[in-house]
């Protein structure tokens, strides 16, 4: 299954230059945990950072800066990391190991951004998944019982 496929299409996304006190009233807003920065390029919303809530703790918060006075490119992960929209799942999961994220940005081939990945969207998915299997079981062994009275 292509990571396409579970990615949430609704991305709180956010420019440069705006304020990082604007990136915190999104994520209340949206009830998210972070927001993606995009360009635009040639129509093309082309992811070029994130911030998450824990650089709002760590990088302004904690350190007593005004958020209101810091762009939002002062303080994002600029080597954001993607991944192509026809990976598959697994691949996903073994990507975001290996990069240490917990967030993927979905794009096309063009670059364009398409959605996200979230670590949730992924452990839904495996619960939802393992739910049916056990279910599967719990039939089987009751077919299983039934036969053998």
């Amino acid at each position: 299954m292509p990571v396409s496929e579970i990615c949430n299409r609704e991305v709180v996304v956010i420019q440069k230059n705006e304020s990082v006190v604007d990136a915190a009233k999104l994520m209340r807003k949206h009830h998210v945990g972070d927001v993606l920065v995009v360009e635009d390029r040639a129509g093309i919303r082309i992811p070029v950072g994130i911030v998450t809530d824990r650089d709002l703790v760590m990088e302004v918060l904690a350190v007593e800066l005004d958020g209101a006075c810091l762009t939002v490119e002062e303080i994002m992960e600029q080597e954001v990391v993607t991944i192509q929209e026809g990976t598959g799942i697994f691949e996903a999961i073994q990507y975001m190991r290996q990069k240490a994220v917990r967030r993927l940005p979905v794009v096309n081939n063009q670059g364009g951004l398409i959605g996200i990945l979230t670590l949730d969207d992924i452990l839904e998915l495996l619960s939802e998944e393992l739910l049916a299997l056990s279910h599967l079981v719990r039939r089987e062994q009751q077919k299983e019982a039934k036969i053998r009275s």
